[in-house]
């Protein structure tokens, strides 16, 4: 059983930065994809961006240039430094891993990033 924490969220100014952290525990599967998403109040959730399983790293266009996803796997670690925020990107933020990339069947409870 695999299980997903975030931390990292919390409220910034428009141009601050933030960094999210997940930790994965349990027994992740070395092939499972790394996803980052992001759902903001009456919207639907989004991908913002993932490591494959081949270890490809893809963004989508509106944080491309502005985040960055990475991870520690020796640690189990999953981040997203966020920079340049925008309002837009308020959202409740969550990571998850699956052997699909859309659909991963693993996913933390969320942080919430505030951007004003």
């Amino acid at each position: 059983h695999v299980q997903l924490v975030e931390s990292g969220g919390g409220s910034v100014l428009t141009g601050g930065s933030l960094r999210l952290s997940c930790l994965i525990s349990g027994r992740p599967d070395s092939r499972y994809c790394r996803t980052w998403f992001r759902q903001a109040p009456g919207e639907e959730r989004k991908r913002v961006a993932m490591i494959t399983t081949a270890g490809t790293i893809d963004y989508e266009p509106f944080v491309a240039g502005r985040f960055t996803i990475s991870e520690d796997r020796s640690k189990n670690v999953l981040y997203l430094q966020m920079n340049n925020l925008k309002p837009e990107d308020t959202a409740m933020y969550k990571c998850a891993v699956g052997l699909s990339c859309s659909s991963p069947n693993n996913w933390g409870q969320g942080t919430q990033v505030t951007v004003s």
